[in-house]
């Protein structure tokens, strides 16, 4: 069937309705740039904190401004107090601008929030306040007593009251480790959340005294400010050490060696043996301590130590070698070295010292004149003699006298 040909829209109506089009989404735009259309920004707050709500319009036609809570009630109306909550105050009010604050928040307060201004028409704006909630300091359970080292230890750290989930993260010192994800539980009372994590550990003697961290990530908290920690203390067997008085055992002397043993518990039981035979006589045994009165060198040998501290049994060894009774440790030796050498030094500066000074002397011996006038000797008195060596000073040859 044909259609009339006023019913087919031709090249111009088609670019009349397109321009139509761009006229209606024009004044769109141009009510975004309304003057006095309201301006907010949503906010987000913890609980107990204080938001602080404000609108603004670029241009003022005297209308008055209101803010309105998520139940549509009025709070402010310009600087009117409309509802009667101490917690809401005013903060400032101008013809362009309301701004109120709401202290103490509480995770009731949050939702949207109304901003109105009295025009013709009215115009609104809305602000949402999201309310976090504050996660409580954690606290780890699971730990009963002391673990023997080899052994397995499960931890629970738990933290209530966040808003949204918290996260919760393990540390061993500063160590960050790896728990089982963690479980969220919903509060019903509240509309918050109870977080749970497992940690399982293997332990060995060097997580003994170790603390296990767990800490609370949450935006309404800062790093590390909630934050609880719990010592782990491991059983395990000792380490045992022989360790002589001194270094140097001389015959005819007394001489003590000491068994040391690291455990947890520590060791509580000494057992002192010679290897490949019996103690000597003349050595006592005192708990962890071996005693010779008077070494001989028929004490020479390996002395062994074994320690238990109820958990294990560990063995320690010394190697005994008397030395004679003049004989000088090593580090006696090396200091006479040490003096030797300087005073040697000391010797050789002091003979390059008297070389040079006597090369010096040499070099800068005194020399003497003598002024004898000529014909003195064959003057035929003194004071003839007196009166030719007075006056024949400038005629005279000069005589050296040199003393080597």
């Amino acid at each position: 069937m044909a259609f009339p040909s006023y019913l087919v829209p031709n090249l111009w109506t088609l670019t009349l309705l397109t321009l139509l089009a761009a006229s209606v989404q024009s004044n769109f735009i141009v009510f975004d740039d309304d003057p006095l259309q309201p301006v907010t920004q949503d906010e987000t707050v913890s609980v107990g904190g204080t938001v602080t709500l404000t609108c603004r319009v670029a241009a003022s036609d005297n209308s008055s401004l209101q803010w309105s809570n998520t139940a549509q009630q009025t709070l402010y109306f310009g600087e009117k107090r409309a509802l009667r909550d101490n917690r809401i105050q005013l903060h400032r009010s101008t013809g362009t601008e309301l701004s109120i604050t709401i202290g103490n928040v509480q995770l009731s307060d949050e939702g949207e929030y109304t901003c109105s201004i009295f025009t013709m028409p009215v115009r609104t704006a809305r602000a949402t306040v999201t309310v976090l909630g504050v996660p409580g300091k954690p606290q780890i359970s699971g730990y009963e007593d002391t673990v023997q080292e080899g052994g397995k230890v499960t931890l629970t750290c738990t933290s209530s009251g966040s808003k949204p989930p918290a996260k919760l993260r393990w540390y061993r010192n500063q160590e960050e480790l790896t728990g089982r994800p963690d479980v969220v539980e919903t509060n019903p009372d509240e509309a918050t959340y109870t977080v749970i994590s497992e940690l399982t550990l293997t332990v060995g003697r060097s997580d003994d005294n170790t603390l296990i961290g767990c800490a609370v990530d949450h935006p309404s908290l800062s790093s590390g400010e909630k934050w609880t920690e719990q010592p782990i203390r491991v059983l395990f067997t000792p380490d045992v050490t022989i360790q002589p008085q001194n270094d140097l055992p001389r015959e005819g002397e007394k001489f003590i060696i000491q068994c040391i043993g690291n455990g947890n518990p520590k060791p509580t039981s000494y057992v002192w043996q010679k290897k490949d035979g019996e103690l000597p006589l003349l050595a006592k045994v005192d708990g962890s301590f071996l005693l010779f009165e008077m070494l001989n060198k028929s004490d020479n040998g390996v002395y062994l130590c074994q320690a238990d501290n109820g958990i294990g049994k560990m063995q320690g060894e010394y190697t005994l070698l008397v030395q004679d009774p003049t004989a000088m440790s090593t580090s006696s030796g090396v200091d006479h070295a040490v003096i030797g050498g300087v005073v040697a030094v000391i010797v050789f500066i002091l003979l390059c010292l008297l070389i040079v000074l006597g090369r010096y002397l040499i070099r800068h011996k005194g020399t003497y004149l003598t002024h004898e006038a000529k014909g003195c000797d064959d003057a035929p008195d003194a004071d003839t003699a007196i009166i030719n060596a007075e006056g024949g000073h400038s005629g005279a040859e000069d005589k050296k006298e040199y003393f080597i």
